[in-house]
Formats: C-alpha cells, structure tokens, sequence
C-alpha cells in the first residue's frame, strides 16, 4: 500500500503574488489545498520542513495527512501539482487534493526494477527500462508505493509487459497489457564494430627499437669521412 506522512501547515487569508513572495522571503511555503466537495483553503507550510520531505517519498502516490493547525482531523491529501523556479530546484507553491476515503482515483505509481538480468551478467546485454511509471485507478487505501519487477530471469531479446505485474486487487491499471516495460537488448553492432577494430589494431611497444633503414636522417656510418 502507499506510503502515509504528515506536514504540518497553518490556514492564511492573504493570497495573491506579493503575500506569496513575502513568505517565501521568511522560510515560508505557500500552499493551496482542495478537493471534489471540499473548499479552497490557502496554506503556509514551513519551506525547509517541506522540501525535506518531498525529498523522501514518492511525489505521485503517497498520500500526506495535512495536519492544519486549528482543525480536529488531518486531511488525507495527494499531492495534485508543484510550481518550481524556473532556474532553480527552489518549489514555489503546492497544490494538494483531498482524497475521499472509498472514492476511485487516477494517479501514478512508479515501476521499479529489480535484480541483474541473466543476459546482462553472463551474456553482455543491456538493460532498457521503456516504462518508469503507470496510470492506475483504485481508491485511496489501495494505492500501491511502487510496483516491482524481477529481472533477474531475463536473458537477451526478453521483455517484460504490463500483463505480468503482479496487480494488487482492486487496482486497475490504465495500459494496454501487450506493453513492454523493460527488455534486454544485445550490445549494438556499433559497439561490435568498435571492439573488433580496437583487436585488429596492433600494439604500439614502448621502447622498442626501430626497423633497419628507419633511423634519423644525418647521422651516416662512423667510419664515413
């Protein structure tokens, strides 16, 4: 099931450009929550505290318990966009969505892989990952935190398709089942060519003494003169 934090975060009235700067001046990180029968609330969140996190999970299926100060209850929330610098790593704004407990959504799972494939180890292929996430349908206590495939059966010229993940129930994933998720390719002919090329070419000796004939020009026989 997916991962489950809390983030602490604090109710604001201002909004606007200016108020989101001045925050962001004092260590603030300016936030909006929301959801399909819930209101817009603004939010300040503490900036180091949240890139820490954010540095920690995966940003597209754990689903962070908003502990806003003054309310009761956390809000069970995804995490629906982030703004960032646009020369910089630094976040500007995060919009959460509140999840309904039993309610379906769509969101994206990551695809991890795991193990070296057989063709890799003892036959010198490649790994080619073509999938790193997928789309999937399920409500919110069914989310999956990654799914994982073994690759360490795989020898050259096998792929792996969606239709072999092992799918938790209830979940539906939004792909075509014939799609490949990774396969292991035979090293190139490129690459074939440039090895066979490096064995043709003959070694240079170091300090081996040239060919009769080859010797610097002007210095003639000893005895001539």
């Amino acid at each position: 099931m997916a991962t489950t934090v809390t983030l602490k975060a604090t109710r604001r009235d201002d909004t606007g450009k200016g108020v989101a700067r001045k925050l962001r001046a004092a260590g603030k990180l300016p936030a909006v929550v929301y959801g399909a029968e819930a209101e817009s609330w603004p939010l300040t969140l503490d900036n180091h505290e949240t890139q820490l996190l954010f540095r920690s999970i995966s940003l597209d299926n754990t689903i962070i318990q908003l502990e806003v100060e003054g309310e009761s209850k956390p809000l069970p929330a995804l995490i629906r966009e982030i703004q960032t610098h646009a020369f910089r790593p630094d976040i500007l704004h995060v919009d959460f969505y509140v999840v309904q407990t039993g309610v379906e959504l769509e969101l994206q799972v990551p695809v991890r892989l795991v193990g070296i494939p057989t063709g890799v180890k003892d036959q010198g292929g490649v790994l080619e990952q073509v999938i790193y996430e997928l789309p999937i349908r399920c409500i919110p206590s069914a989310i999956p935190e990654v799914f994982e495939v073994d690759v360490t059966g795989l020898e050259i010229g096998d792929s792996f398709h969606i239709a072999e993940l092992e799918v938790p129930e209830g979940v539906v994933i939004l792909r075509e089942a014939e799609r490949t998720l990774c396969t292991v390719q035979a090293p190139s002919l490129l690459e074939l060519d440039e090895d066979d090329e490096e064995e043709d070419e003959e070694p240079e000796v170091i300090g081996a003494e040239p060919d009769e004939g080859e010797g610097d020009e002007g210095e003639g026989d000893p005895s001539e003169g």
